[in-house]
């Protein structure tokens, strides 16, 4: 798994199509090949009320959280997190052309112990 959460400020929807981002950045993380297809969900979440900087509307933002299981080395890790950073500022190049926006990408890892997981999505793959 990773759990790819994206939280954005509601102007982004009328700067960028949130929906094409969101699945650009799963296309993305199934490329990269650090974690398996089906154990991939990427989601974002409207931030409402966001006050940035100097306070004014035309601010933006996307911040990209990355959480997978602990167990790959730091150099994976790195240049994963690099090539979705990558991917989501090309994607979002003609919208920050012309508007001011933040973009930020963490990654970090889950404790497998405290973080039981059970699900049957492999089960309903076409390509099993």
């Amino acid at each position: 798994m990773p759990h790819i959460s994206m939280e954005y400020s509601t102007n982004m929807e009328a700067r960028t199509d949130m929906a094409a981002f969101c699945n650009h950045i799963r296309q993305v993380a199934i490329g990269t090949g650090t974690f398996p297809m089906p154990g991939i969900r990427v989601r974002t979440f409207r931030a409402a009320h966001v006050y940035i900087a100097d306070g004014s509307d035309k601010h933006g933002f996307i911040d990209i959280s990355i959480r997978l299981r602990a167990g790959r080395p730091d150099d994976v890790k790195k240049a994963t997190t690099e090539a979705i950073f990558e991917a989501a500022k090309a994607f979002l190049e003609p919208a920050m052309a012309t508007h001011s926006i933040a973009l930020s990408v963490e990654m970090r890892d889950i404790n497998p112990d405290l973080s039981p997981k059970y699900g049957t999505i492999r089960d309903h793959l076409e390509d099993k």
